[in-house]
């Protein structure tokens, strides 16, 4: 079977899409490697998503996926390994099978980056966290550590501070690379105290995190903190690499134009995996519904 439509990631931008492409009578397959959501689906509470007032993460994917696979969405968990296009069709090869489809949209999102370091894995949601938004609520009333320096660390700090007294944050360097109106409102902020010039070189705990240690960066000094949480926000990671002999990529990202459409005619890019400038729940739907649309006009 040749489909109109396969869709590379399950997350709420490749759901929508396949929303408004089987709402055109697009037949359409989803290609998802672990589970239909994405990151929005481990969020426990959502409150900017237009009219829908509270809602969790998890509720929100469920009824979408729901809505979905009763318009006739068909789905697989799959790894895509490769994908090429030959005579107007493109050729996808899975970790189990291979597909064609006439159009192609990729959804992949983005993973956090890690600190790399020995009990990670383990302490990822024993005290390691990633989403402020997400997690945040579950420490309310008490002292938070974060470490990040650029756009995002600043604004779960900020956030943090309406649910914490305290925000321990901790830098690389003596500088802040964020928006001005952000760094103002950080060192503002009575509730954020910043250490700098340090670099997080060990997790302590078994289980559970109990602590981390620090390094100063210019007197090589050694910081112990005690604390049972950390926020880890440095940066997110897209995994574009299998697309390349199709797609264009900066800094990893996949360059797509207004229409969501790559380098290569029939080949589109939503979400969080592609170049741009805000990565939001109603942008990553607002995505996958321009995608989609220009996939049925391109099939026309």
């Amino acid at each position: 079977m040749i489909y109109d439509l396969i869709i590379i990631g399950g997350g709420p931008s490749g759901m929508t899409a396949a929303l408004y492409a089987l709402r055109n009578n697009r037949s359409v397959l989803i290609l998802e490697k672990e589970n239909f959501g994405g990151q929005i689906a481990n969020s426990p509470r959502v409150e900017n998503f237009p009219t829908i007032m509270e809602i969790s993460g998890s509720e929100l994917s469920d009824r979408l996926f729901t809505q979905i696979t009763e318009l006739g969405a068909e789905f697989e968990l799959e790894e895509v390994l490769h994908i090429e296009k030959e005579n107007d069709i493109f050729h996808i090869k899975t970790n189990y099978h291979e597909y064609e489809s006439r159009t192609v949209i990729i959804a992949t999102g983005v993973t956090h980056r890690k600190m790399n370091l020995p009990g990670e894995e383990i302490f990822i949601g024993n005290g390691i966290s990633f989403c402020a938004v997400c997690d945040g609520p579950f420490y309310k009333d008490k002292e938070v550590c974060l470490i990040g320096d650029a756009n995002t660390a600043l604004q779960y700090a900020l956030l943090l501070t309406q649910y914490c007294p305290k925000v321990h944050m901790f830098t690389l360097f003596d500088k802040l690379f964020a928006d001005q109106i952000l760094i103002d409102r950080v060192k503002n902020n009575n509730k954020i105290d910043i250490t700098s010039n340090v670099a997080l070189i060990k997790y302590q705990g078994d289980n559970k995190l109990k602590g981390l240690v620090f390094e100063n960066t210019k007197t090589h000094e050694l910081l112990e903190v005690i604390t049972d949480n950390v926020f880890i926000c440095i940066g997110q990671l897209p995994h574009n690499e299998i697309f390349t002999n199709l797609v264009d990529l900066v800094k990893g990202y996949i360059v797509v134009d207004e229409n969501m459409m790559s380098k290569t005619p029939g080949l589109f890019a939503v979400g969080d995996c592609r170049k741009k400038e805000i990565r939001q729940l109603v942008t990553a739907c607002n995505d996958g519904a321009i995608a989609a649309l220009a996939a049925n006009k391109y099939l026309s």
